[in-house]
């Protein structure tokens, strides 16, 4: 896998924040920039082509019935604004939240519930998330919505539990799927979600500016548009249809011209996942996860997240001994230094390791944490 990540001066453990591209994607984009500058949009009909297999890429990742379901997004803020300000919300509603979600995950709600007069309930979770926040709707409760995976501690929901229960009790379903899509397996309809998205730049190896999207077929029709365009229109392409008809299919949500370049990139990247295999990627995942974790440990730093409901994000915190006076901005900052990139979150220092890395990475980004410990 190294022909596909050839990482000289880095050890990338930060697949949470921005992932890097593989070999097969940079060269995706090259082709795509030469063939722009010699040829032009000649080949557009073939460009189409490519999105077209670009969504059944993404359909298999997401576990989506049809590929017409999922559509291609900015980004996941993108996604959750078209639900926050398309539902048909009633005054006096509430919205059920984790309490310390990403921001992008709270914003949209809360801004929607000044404009429609409605609840934010953020619900503080504790050993069991899934029964804290299905305590905190009533029958006044219209949308649930909840990262798959937190961004901090790196928390794996059960999202197939918490979806069945809120079916049961006729509550849509949100799911900002951005830490977990790339890294683990999911299945959409199987979590009973109405609504799914990510952003394609972290686990699933591509570029900012271009997620997904995934509309339940039965939700579809619930979400009130604000944006338009020719090319959400039913009969796309064909300007001289006087119907200004939206399409029926998640094509809806992708008002004007395509990210053409971010789709042939993230071709490339959700071909290597997907040929790799979801399962085996997150078993790789979870396998570095605990090797880093015994390294972590054995050097005395505490461990942050939850190992039992482990996704691919560690966080941990070396003890006021192996710190010893410098703060652990300053450990942040020298492991980026040192070429082991990660990022400071949930009060500790965040690695994300991804399928490809050998243990040799891993041990060597221990290393030089260990270098940089005066405690150590």
């Amino acid at each position: 896998m190294n022909s596909e990540f050839p990482h000289d001066d880095i050890i990338h453990l930060n697949h949470a924040a921005v992932g890097p591209w593989p070999r097969r994607t940079v060269e995706a984009v090259e082709a795509f920039a030469r063939e722009n500058l010699h040829r032009g949009s000649r080949g557009y009909g073939r460009w189409l082509e490519t999105i077209a297999a670009t969504r059944e890429l993404a359909r298999q990742l997401i576990g989506a019935p049809a590929a017409e379901d999922v559509a291609f997004v900015k980004n996941t803020s993108e996604a959750l604004s078209m639900v926050a300000f398309g539902l048909p919300w009633k005054a006096g509603q509430n919205i059920v939240i984790p309490a310390g979600e990403f921001p992008s995950n709270r914003v949209v709600w809360h801004a929607a519930a000044e404009r429609f007069n409605l609840e934010v309930r953020e619900v503080t979770v504790g050993e069991e998330p899934e029964l804290d926040l299905l305590r905190a709707c009533d029958g006044d409760t219209a949308l649930l919505s909840t990262s798959a995976v937190r961004y901090d501690t790196g928390l794996r929901l059960d999202v197939q539990f918490l979806g069945n229960e809120l079916h049961k009790r006729g509550v849509l379903f949100c799911v900002d799927a951005i830490q977990h899509l790339g890294a683990l397996p999911f299945d959409a309809p199987g979590c009973q979600a109405d609504f799914v998205m990510a952003d394609a730049h972290k686990w699933m190896l591509a570029p900012e500016g271009i997620g997904l999207f995934y509309v339940d077929p039965q939700a579809r029709d619930r979400l009130t548009l604000n944006e338009y365009g020719w090319h959400m229109l039913e009969h796309a392409g064909d300007f001289d249809n006087p119907s200004l008809a939206p399409s029926p299919t998640a094509r809806r949500f992708e008002p004007g011209s395509p990210n053409m370049l971010g789709i042939h990139a993230l071709h490339g990247s959700l071909s290597l996942l997907l040929e790799t295999g979801m399962d085996r990627v997150d078993e790789e995942i979870r396998e570095h996860w605990l090797h880093l974790e015994d390294r972590l440990r054995s050097l005395g730093c505490e461990i942050l997240s939850p190992r039992q409901r482990r996704a691919g994000i560690l966080t941990f915190r070396p003890s006021p001994d192996l710190l010893d006076g410098i703060s652990l901005e300053e450990v942040y900052k020298r492991l980026q230094e040192a070429g082991v990139l990660c990022a400071m979150r949930g009060g500790g220092i965040r690695f994300s390791p991804h399928f490809y890395h050998a243990t040799a990475d891993l041990d060597r980004a221990v290393e030089h944490l260990s270098e940089i410990l005066p405690g150590a």
